[in-house]
């Protein structure tokens, strides 16, 4: 199992094990939600994703997306999607070994922040 959970650990989570894709995110959103240059996604099947401790706090960030946080430090820990109902995206910062998930993948990089050249 892959575990992770927010940074007060009143939240936490488990996924099943498995190959998952993993991505980074440059939209806006993720950017003003997350108060970061982007934020690094772990996609998987809503069916292997299950909270074990605690109650996220919802947050409808679009007409289309939902995000999911820790009402009590303000852990970033999920979007979903209207249109990926089967899907449920998880913050690879939130996960107990992140190192483990690196991205492969780089989405809405029109909205890349133009400095991030510099340190990559």
């Amino acid at each position: 199992m892959i575990h992770g959970g927010c940074f007060c650990k009143k939240i936490r989570f488990t996924i099943e094990d498995g190959d998952y894709l993993v991505v980074n995110c440059h939209c806006t959103m993720c950017r003003k939600t997350s108060a970061a240059p982007f934020v690094t996604w772990i996609v998987v099947a809503r069916n292997t994703f299950e909270y074990t401790c605690g109650e996220p706090k919802l947050l409808k960030s679009s007409a289309r997306g939902s995000r999911q946080f820790c009402p009590d430090c303000g852990t970033p820990l999920t979007f979903s999607e209207q249109d990926r109902p089967d899907n449920i995206d998880v913050t690879t910062g939130s996960l107990d070994q992140p190192d483990d998930f690196p991205p492969s993948k780089a989405v809405h990089e029109e909205s890349k922040l133009a400095w991030l050249h510099q340190t990559e």
